[in-house]
């Protein structure tokens, strides 16, 4: 039997009845990636993971990740494994502690692979910047089509069965947009839910723990380990976690949804509004109480611009202390200047020098007022629809991309309607740090398109169990490259 291919808690019984070991999993996992033609690593733990999974051997019947293998993204502090954020500035850097996530996980005996690549410095959206190259969508064999960043390698990594779940990070839509491309469940809680310390930062106001899953009450068994106040991050909540998994399998009717106007109206693709339609069908059979939401369509085309001053901005001033001296290869100079200068030249890629032009550019004095100031009190009047809206309804819902994967060689026209609004409104639950979760809606020429749900803060029980009520009617828990499915919606 493939055990790997199995869902998180079958997999668990498994080990349980001592069907298979963790040495067993990991051991098999690292075959997989070794021979992974996807480009999702940047380094593989072989020694450590092979060493560490031999020391458990009295499985935890009570601890579904016991010896469970997983992928960690590639800027998450990990303790003497190199960790440079798929960026060349970052080569050779060697971590000398944890990320609290790390521990945690480890704390629970769940076994760390290796790093998986990203966008540079998680800045991008392609899976097409990180310094070894591109990332390719495990759905795809002709490798065309993209499976989105920036948490590009964790997506492949689960997508392809190599593990069962993987961290990343969410910044602007970077776990639930891949996790569309990629058949997954990609969930990123409320802000401040999970703790950031050891999470290098991008853009801190933006910037969540996320992960990738093949089913929901994955997600949600995963999150009752990662969820919690910790001393180290002064960002994290005090509010009491919760069982997650607690509201799965309960009926959802009752429940209130609201479908965002802008983003429907936006898609151009019919068969994506087609199974929407479904979904929201579906729903309403279930006893959903179905309402149209509007945010304003002015206030949806101007998001992405909103995002990017914001989150540009932010890495510049977050990301000044990669400058050769303090972080990053020393090339000699003349002066601390001439160091730097050369550091960045060679160190970052285009994408990168231009975000931080742009971020530079937006913080300079005379230009505050006009667009990192403007930028924000805009942010103020989304969040502040955002939450208008979510007095009306229990959850927000949309398509979490405009269609199934784009091929890299395509462009788009980043001025339409469905580029700014379906294709990047999911920024929305970072700019108000609310839990938001993408699952698999149907396939198209064997390629995955999600669907997502946006929920008040710290309501992320709620919002598991609308999830697995509609990934319940979808047919598709479990989906993966090697386990394609019809769907039934």
């Amino acid at each position: 039997m493939d055990y790997l291919d199995l869902p998180l808690l079958e997999l668990h019984k498994a080990l349980v009845n001592k069907e298979v070991t963790p040495f067993d999993l990991a051991k098999e996992a690292l075959n997989r990636a070794h021979r992974d033609e996807n480009n999702a690593f940047e380094y593989l733990c072989d020694e450590e993971a092979l060493s560490f999974a031999k020391t458990l051997t009295e499985p935890e019947e009570d601890n579904v990740l016991w010896g469970i293998p997983y992928f960690a993204k590639d800027n998450f502090s990990t303790k003497d494994i190199p960790t440079c954020a798929s960026s060349d500035i970052l080569s050779g850097y060697v971590p000398v502690y944890d990320a609290t996530v790390i521990e945690l996980l480890r704390d629970k005996k769940a076994v760390l692979l290796g790093k998986t690549t990203l966008d540079e410095l998680a800045m991008g959206g392609t899976g097409m910047t990180g310094h070894l190259g591109i990332t390719y969508n495990p759905f795809d064999p002709s490798k065309e089509r993209m499976v989105g960043g920036s948490s590009c390698g964790s997506a492949a990594s689960v997508a392809a069965s190599i593990v069962p779940f993987a961290l990343g990070s969410d910044t602007g839509d970077s776990v639930r947009k891949p996790a569309s491309l990629a058949g997954l469940v990609g969930f990123k809680p409320t802000w401040g839910r999970i703790s950031r310390y050891g999470l290098f930062p991008f853009a801190p106001s933006l910037d969540h723990v996320a992960y990738f899953s093949r089913d929901v009450i994955s997600s949600a068994l995963i999150l009752d380990v990662l969820a919690g106040r910790d001393e180290k991050d002064a960002t994290s909540s005090f509010v009491p976690v919760e069982k997650y998994e607690e509201n799965i399998g309960k009926p959802i009717k009752g429940m209130k949804v609201g479908i965002i106007k802008e983003v429907y109206d936006s898609l151009s693709n019919q068969a994506t509004k087609k199974h929407f339609d479904s979904a929201i069908e579906a729903l309403k059979n279930s006893g959903v109480e179905i309402k149209e939401i509007s945010l304003g369509h002015d206030l949806m085309e101007s998001l992405y611009a909103t995002y990017f001053v914001i989150s540009c901005a932010e890495a510049t001033s977050n990301n000044a202390n990669l400058d050769g001296i303090k972080f990053g290869p020393y090339r000699a100079g003349n002066s601390y200047e001439e160091v730097m200068n050369k550091a960045r030249t060679q160190g970052f890629s285009e994408l990168i020098k231009r975000r931080f032009v742009i971020g530079s550019y937006c913080l300079m004095k005379e230009n505050q007022d006009e667009l990192f100031l403007r930028a924000q009190k805009n942010r103020a009047k989304i969040v502040d629809e955002v939450n208008k809206a979510l007095k009306e309804v229990d959850f927000l819902i949309a398509m979490a991309a405009p269609g199934i994967a784009p091929k890299f060689t395509q462009k788009s026209d980043k001025l339409s309607r469905e580029y700014l609004i379906a294709d990047n409104h999911l920024c929305i639950g970072n700019f108000a740090g609310l839990p938001s979760i993408t699952i698999p809606l149907y396939l198209e020429n064997d390629m995955p398109v999600g669907i997502n749900f946006t929920g008040r803060a710290f309501e992320e029980k709620e919002l598991f169990q609308i999830a697995a009520a509609l990934e319940k009617e979808t047919g598709l828990a479990g989906l993966s490259a090697k386990n394609k499915k019809e769907g039934n919606l």
